[in-house]
């Protein structure tokens, strides 16, 4: 693993897209390293988070969530919100906050590279998930230079 290399992107990409005010496109962002072909004993972890904390049985239960293939019909909880998915692509979904009380909602992008999960959280609707998409998308393709 090239962790220089992924330390080095995630510090640049973090600094330019997640923010909590409202001039970045993200909110919050977590990558947790993510191998759905090995072994089991190897557990997930955070390697990065930005703009949350989240605790250890939190990335349990949504790593299992991903792992178990439950996108369609069960919901994941990050930080303080309840999640359902909403659309479902090849190696990224779309989630909504559904415990929200932001007028606009909240939202979240999960993409899976080779090594990694991202989950990217924004506030907005349709507008603000576009950007968001993008700034997940960008990052997800300078991993892909690596094959991370």
């Amino acid at each position: 693993m090239e962790w220089g290399f992924v330390h080095k992107v995630w510090d640049k990409w973090a600094s330019n897209n997640i923010s909590s005010s409202s001039g970045e496109p993200l909110k919050a962002a977590l990558l947790i390293n993510y191998d759905p072909t090995g072994p089991s004993r190897l557990l997930s972890t955070i390697a990065k988070q930005e703009g949350i904390k989240v605790n250890p049985i939190e990335l349990s239960q949504f790593v299992d969530f991903i792992k178990h293939d439950k996108l369609q019909t069960e919901t994941f909880i990050i930080g303080p919100n309840q999640y359902l998915v909403t659309s479902i692509h090849e190696n990224w979904f779309c989630a909504r906050c559904m415990n929200t009380s932001k007028p606009a909602g909240e939202g979240a992008i999960i993409m899976q590279t080779a090594a990694f999960l991202l989950v990217a959280l924004y506030d907005g609707s349709i507008g603000s998930a576009s950007r968001a998409m993008a700034a997940v998308d960008q990052f997800a393709w300078q991993l892909g230079r690596r094959n991370l």
